[in-house]
């Protein structure tokens, strides 16, 4: 593999930012379909796959989620034209004997229930990074947001306890003329070091 180019980095990371304002603009017919293709590509756990979404586009389903956020995402979610729910499938390992066929993956979860929450937060954490990523690749934009209660969110859309929210994502075209400067981020040598 080689280096992708300077404008394939700066669409996936130097000008890509997390949107608050949106275009009115509609997001083509199976765009963020193929984007999630690919996102599902990206690495897993022993291949576990336990990112699930709800993609909300409809007025009536944004009704049923606005309620389930904080006053200052409303707006956001409102606005946007589509908000994913990232959530886990808590019982990600029925799917192993297919995903992972190898060996009894599954076992390695069904008598470990705090081993299997928290492979499906840290995995659905990778798989919405991985989607935030491939729909930059695809020409959108992202707004990733915490500030929502989970609980309410899981009430409305996953009555039956088996998938449980992660994060929300809203999804479209943003409005660059609306961004403030890039907040900074902390030096190489606060975030790494090498042994």
């Amino acid at each position: 593999m080689t280096k992708i180019d300077e404008t394939a980095l700066s669409q996936l990371f130097d000008a890509a930012r997390t949107f608050s304002r949106w275009q009115t603009r509609d997001i083509p017919d199976g765009l963020v379909d193929d984007a999630l293709a690919m996102a599902m590509l990206g690495p897993t756990s022993g291949n576990c796959e336990p990112m699930r979404l709800v993609l909300v586009r409809s007025q009536e389903a944004k009704e049923r989620l606005l309620p389930c956020v904080s006053s200052g995402n409303s707006d956001k979610v409102r606005a946007a034209p589509v908000t994913a729910i990232v959530a886990y499938d808590t019982q990600f390992y029925e799917h192993l004997p297919r995903l992972f066929p190898h060996t009894d993956a599954r076992s390695w979860f069904t008598s470990n229930e705090a081993l299997a929450t928290e492979t499906a937060f840290r995995n659905s954490s990778l798989q919405g990074a991985y989607f935030i990523l491939a729909l930059r690749a695809h020409g959108l934009d992202c707004g990733p947001m915490s500030g929502f209660n989970p609980k309410a969110v899981d009430e409305e859309f996953f009555p039956d306890g088996q998938y449980r929210t992660n994060f929300l994502l809203n999804i479209g075209y943003g409005d660059r003329g609306a961004l403030h400067p890039r907040p900074p981020r902390l030096d190489l040598e606060e975030v790494a070091s090498w042994v």
